[in-house]
């Protein structure tokens, strides 16, 4: 353990036990809560408490709010330290590596044309849809736009637009079901 010169080893203890045993559990969840991953928020709590290790004399002579408020400044600065550490290099996940493989897996040259195929049946499907109908769906989900966005757009009502969604989508289902029976 890191020894202080001008504190006896039983005070030096009693102070960081204390210290640990009243504020690392609340700590410790803060990071949980704000971190992305669990080992990063114990490698703060720890980083906390070595920096508490090395300043125990200055704590002692603190009063307990001192050093609550001590601790989670500390915390906070540490908590900003890592923000500033990660906003500079991209963590993947395993999740996100298993996306990429699949979606490597996805552009092979038979899903490519497989995809080719499925948008010009889609397309075709499209153009047998009313005019209008063609237009919001286009601009729902090509452009992005919501129901209240494309009906200021058409002159319409939000509910009119949800409404006439719901219809069109229920319609092209309707014809892929035919298309399938055929």
């Amino acid at each position: 353990m890191y020894k202080l010169k001008n504190l006896p080893e039983q005070m030096e203890d009693a102070l960081f036990t204390r210290l640990y045993q009243q504020y690392a559990p609340a700590l410790l969840t803060h990071f949980v809560v704000n971190l992305p991953s669990r080992m990063d928020a114990e490698d703060l709590l720890l980083d906390v408490f070595v920096k508490a290790l090395e300043h125990q004399a200055l704590l002692s002579t603190f009063s307990l709010e001192e050093q609550r408020l001590w601790l989670w400044r500390v915390a906070h600065n540490r908590q900003i330290d890592y923000y500033r550490r990660t906003s500079h290099r991209k963590v993947v996940t395993l999740d996100e590596v298993a996306e990429m493989l699949y979606e490597e897996d996805e552009r092979a040259p038979e899903r490519t044309a497989l995809q080719h195929e499925e948008n010009r049946t889609l397309l075709l499907h499209l153009k047998r849809l009313p005019r209008l109908q063609q237009e919001v769906l286009r601009l729902r989900f090509v452009n992005g736009l919501r129901s209240s966005e494309i009906a200021q757009l058409v002159g319409k009502k939000d509910g009119s637009i949800r409404t006439l969604i719901s219809r069109s989508l229920n319609l092209l289902r309707e014809i892929y079901s035919r298309e399938k029976e055929e």
